[in-house]
């Protein structure tokens, strides 16, 4: 995890909110340091983690995370982390289509794409504690890279945004954890489905997390904005949303926020 980012966020693993969804966005950068910000993050916290991951193999976020200081082939092997490996498991399902035993992403094998209750049901089994009640870990939590990806295997954006809503049902009210879910921000392109699957998240989101490339192009010094909006929504308080904005520098083991103009390579 990155050090400043949990200073920005008011936010340490001895010190989390329960029962939030947080929604990651990239618009024209990649966006996935805040993918391994989380992971790290909640696996420090001592939470149970499902991790969803369609874009890259466990062995690269494995790598990254020992870079962050954590070993998700540990966190595996204890049981604390339970990874679904997309790309993996899509290969086994497309070519291996005579295997009739159910699979998390089976809307790949159905001729009906769209239907995610397998998914969702891999999710809920797999952190709802068992019948005794007793775990060793602080709470469940659920993490998505990149539910973008499931509109390009053809799952309509109203399908998505159900099985998010069944997620936070289970996961954030019933069982009192937290959502994570990074989404593609394809602000410039004409792509109705990924806008549908953006602005629905966003109204149930309560903490929102932009990363964009800079207007002005490539920098070697500063990498992109960050954009954190925090969410009031509760009707019942007169408090307002509150963000803020800072531009970063991803390094090798960290990433480093200051506030715009005031990069070390500009002063």
């Amino acid at each position: 995890m990155f050090p400043e980012l949990n200073n920005l966020l008011s936010t340490a693993p001895d010190r989390t909110e329960q029962g939030k969804l947080t929604l990651l966005c990239d618009a024209k950068t990649d966006g996935s340091f805040l993918v391994h910000h989380f992971l790290s993050f909640y696996l420090k916290a001592n939470c149970k983690v499902c991790f969803v991951a369609l874009v890259q193999s466990f062995s690269h976020y494995n790598i990254v995370g020992q870079k962050l200081g954590v070993s998700l082939t540990a966190a595996r092997e204890r049981g604390q982390l339970v990874f679904l490996e997309g790309l993996k498991s899509s290969v086994d399902i497309l070519f291996h289509a005579q295997d009739k035993e159910p699979h998390p992403l089976q809307f790949l094998r159905d001729a009906r794409a769209g239907n995610l209750q397998s998914l969702y049901e891999f999710v809920q089994d797999t952190l709802t504690p068992a019948d005794s009640g007793d775990t060793p870990w602080k709470y469940p939590v659920l993490l998505v890279d990149n539910l973008s990806v499931l509109l390009s295997l053809g799952v309509g954006a109203v399908a998505v945004l159900d099985f998010m809503q069944y997620c936070r049902a289970t996961v954030c009210r019933k069982l009192k954890g937290n959502v994570v879910a990074l989404v593609h921000d394809n602000n410039d392109a004409d792509d109705e489905e990924n806008d549908t699957l953006l602005n629905g998240l966003s109204h149930q989101s309560h903490l929102i997390l932009r990363a964009e490339g800079l207007a002005t192009g490539f920098c070697k010094d500063v990498h992109g904005q960050l954009s954190i909006l925090w969410r009031k929504l509760s009707q019942t308080t007169a408090q307002r949303d509150r963000s803020l904005t800072y531009q970063y520098k991803i390094q090798d083991k960290n990433v480093s926020f200051f506030a715009k103009g005031m990069s070390p390579a500009v002063l």
